[in-house]
């Protein structure tokens, strides 16, 4: 049986790949320049709210828990991120405010929900066994 102590690690590495997913789409969609390079120069501020809330809400304790775990590093992702955009230059308008709320929304409270989800049915088939 899983652990929380053992899922923190995949967790939090999929809540950076789905934001640095994210933030590619939007870079590709909008053609600007690099890919990989610009990913990251536009997720770097959404990865340090979504850090934040994983170090102030401990989200290592329950880290596929959609709420508070994915909820709270969802909000704190999207308003942190905004605020240092905006502190740094960059965009900030509400089009694109919205955009990032529900993209990272479904994506870091919907991988939180499947792998919830997938462990269930597993631990259903082990038990049968």
């Amino acid at each position: 049986m899983s652990s929380p102590s053992r899922l923190w690690i995949p967790a939090a590495i999929a809540d950076v790949l789905l934001i640095l997913v994210f933030a590619a789409i939007g870079r590709d969609a909008h053609a600007r320049g690099d890919i990989i390079s610009g990913a990251f120069a536009t997720a770097w501020p959404f990865l340090t709210g979504a850090a934040i809330a994983w170090v102030v809400i401990r989200a290592w304790r329950a880290p596929l828990a959609a709420w508070p775990s994915g909820v709270c590093i969802w909000i704190v992702a999207v308003l942190v991120g905004m605020l240092l955009r905006a502190v740094t230059g960059q965009t900030v308008v509400l089009p694109f405010v919205l955009v990032a709320l529900i993209s990272l929304g479904v994506l870091l409270l919907g991988h939180r929900v499947l792998a919830t989800l997938l462990l269930r049915v597993s631990r259903k088939r082990q038990r049968r066994v």
